[in-house]
């Protein structure tokens, strides 16, 4: 395997690409969780925002992991690293939970609803092309950018 597999890996390129799509709606929510909810709750979307973003990366580091080493430790990175992250997101909001600023609703609004939105977006932008951004297989006489 070359060491350019390693270093761009699909599940690393997917949790890029889910992201950047991102990037346009989650200010857009800070903004109006500061105007709901005043500057707790534009501080608790974007909280909400890092875990997500911190989320999908760390799947794609552990996924990335545990293909390269084998089956299993891929099995059981994908398995116990979905425990493992759910335990560190929820620790996290409950340490941040004592804090005066905090705002359960927007924090709440803002993982629940990026986790389904970007992996239902990122399912049906995948399945349109029956490949992931950065998956493209070269094809025989095209150039590649």
């Amino acid at each position: 395997m070359s060491s350019d597999r390693d270093e761009r890996s699909p599940e690393r390129d997917l949790a890029f690409d889910m992201a950047r799509r991102s990037l346009w709606v989650f200010p857009a929510w800070v903004v109006a969780s500061g105007f709901i909810w005043g500057m707790g709750g534009a501080l608790s979307a974007a909280l909400g925002y890092a875990l997500v973003i911190g989320n999908l990366a760390a799947a794609a580091a552990l996924m990335a992991w545990g293909a390269r080493t084998s089956p299993v430790a891929l099995m059981g990175a994908t398995l116990g690293g979905f425990i493992a992250r759910l335990a560190v997101l929820a620790g996290i909001v409950l340490a941040v939970a004592q804090l005066e600023f905090f705002e359960p609703v927007p924090i709440a609004i803002t993982i629940v609803a990026s986790h389904l939105g970007l992996l239902v977006w990122e399912i049906r932008y995948v399945s349109l092309r029956l490949a992931a951004p950065g998956l493209d297989l070269p094809r025989p006489g095209k150039e590649q950018k």
